[in-house]
């Protein structure tokens, strides 16, 4: 299926997507080393932490009248109530977002093969002796109640209204930590990025034809096709399609004919509306239908496995590169883990240095030249000046909780476990070097998304899948 935010949806359900994702009001928290810190992260919008997504209320459990095993991936079962209980969250996710609902048996099947993804991930991270301790856990947990304004124990009690249980929850959130560890090491290394390459991309940018860095507005009439239609059904729709599109091409109003003609619920509630948003949180049919046409332009109808859609432009926003960003002055302890030193181990050393530091009985910088196992232990620590997407997700995140002076609690990221301080923050213009870095860091990412995609195929190709019985 070629829908983009149906794809964002099973992403988000089903394993750690590469971007974040949200639902039911509640928001997720948010990637190789270089330079003295090795904390850089190679995009200048990196991919969030773990993301779950979170049930709308009763979209959280199903019924378990009719459990069996559907699949089994290299011996490992996968259950009927798994499936039903992914679909149920991905048709929530797909409500909320006011998209198109696919035909539910076709939904059903990508969410089965996602779940067979996410289980040929988890086998092969734990085949490779990856491990996530309970201190990695604790810490996206924590930053998932952040990101939602609640504290832990608020935040499981509306995860236990909507039948999620803490076990689960903590369950899901180690996993997809340990599919983000594998795809780090795995798919990381496979990613180049050349100065042709970013030469390109601000050609793009200037010509205002990269998904990548513009939001758009739609008008969208949806006319549906049932499952397994007839040539006469699907020729009947088509024409119906085709009827809306030749009035807004006449000059009638865009929200009338959305409200006589479409069957999506924004055309009822919204004159046909979708809003402003990010290219990459619409269906790539829709990007690539649209792409480079002016605003006010009519494009359709345009087929998709869930019937014809008829799209106007109605707003166009490039987003560019930045010309003043706010930059941060940080210096950090970094503890590096492994058979001699866990996480937990490193976070409570790491704490002891703060409240050393708190109660004046320490200087950080004396600290970080001592015990730092990072290139900036020289310099006490010192990473000088950084623009926003220099860090990985997780130090950056730290650094935006932060106010100058106030010293970060322990923190685990790929490199380790750190001890970070915010010393000053700025807003700075950005120089033409680093308006390139921060470009470099955009094409990085969109390659980050191909190279995990191929790696993925790869990787489910060299897997042993048994399909037993058609989810229900």
């Amino acid at each position: 299926m070629n829908h983009r935010v149906f794809a964002l949806a099973l992403a988000t359900l089903a394993s750690m997507s590469m971007q974040g994702a949200a639902a039911q009001g509640l928001r997720p928290s948010g990637a190789s080393p270089s330079g003295k810190s090795g904390l850089s992260a190679p995009s200048a919008r990196p991919p969030a932490a773990p993301s779950i997504t979170l049930p709308e209320s009763g979209a959280g459990t199903a019924p378990r009248s009719a459990d069996f095993i559907v699949a089994v991936v290299n011996s490992e079962p996968v259950t009927n109530y798994e499936v039903r209980s992914r679909l149920a969250r991905a048709e929530a996710q797909l409500a909320k977002q006011g998209g198109a609902m696919p035909p539910r048996d076709l939904l059903a099947r990508e969410v089965l093969e996602r779940i067979i993804l996410e289980k040929v991930q988890l086998q092969q991270a734990r085949e490779s002796g990856i491990k996530v301790d309970d201190m990695a856990v604790a810490q996206a947990e924590q930053g998932v109640a952040r990101q939602n304004d609640m504290t832990v124990e608020q935040l499981y009690a509306r995860l236990g209204r909507d039948g999620m249980s803490r076990e689960r929850f903590r369950e899901e959130l180690r996993n997809q930590l340990l599919q983000q560890r594998l795809r780090e090491r795995e798919v990381e290394a496979r990613v180049k990025v050349t100065d042709l390459d970013v030469d390109q991309y601000l050609r793009d940018e200037q010509k205002g034809t990269d998904p990548a860095a513009m939001e758009i507005n739609l008008g969208h009439v949806l006319v549906l096709v049932p499952e397994n239609a007839s040539p006469v059904q699907v020729a009947e729709r088509q024409a119906r399609a085709q009827r809306a599109a030749d009035k807004v091409r006449a000059g009638e109003d865009f929200a009338a004919v959305a409200r006589e003609f479409s069957d999506a619920a924004e055309g009822q509630r919204a004159g046909g509306l979708l809003g402003l948003r990010p290219a990459d949180r619409y269906p790539e049919l829709f990007v690539n239908s649209t792409l480079g046409l002016p605003v006010g332009s009519i494009v359709g109808p345009v087929r998709s496995p869930a019937g014809f859609h008829v799209l106007k432009v109605v707003e166009r926003v490039t987003a560019g590169m930045p010309a003043t960003v706010v930059q941060n002055h940080a210096r950090h302890i970094l503890l590096r883990t492994g058979p001699q030193l866990s996480e937990t181990a490193a976070a409570a050393r790491l704490a002891d240095y703060r409240r050393r530091v708190l109660a004046g009985q320490a200087d950080f910088a004396a600290l970080a030249r001592e015990h730092s196992q990072d290139g900036s232990a020289k310099d006490g620590g010192d990473l000088g000046w950084a623009s926003p997407g220099r860090y990985v997700p997780e130090f950056e995140q730290a650094l935006d909780t932060l106010k100058p002076g106030e010293i970060s609690e322990p923190l685990v990221s790929r490199f380790g476990v750190h001890l970070v301080q915010l010393l000053e923050r700025r807003e700075a213009k950005l120089t033409q070097r680093e308006q390139r870095e921060m470009a470099r860091g955009v094409v990085r990412e969109k390659k980050l998304d191909e190279a995990y995609a191929t790696w993925a195929q790869e990787l489910r190709g060299r897997a042993y899948v048994e399909y037993r019985e058609p989810p229900q």
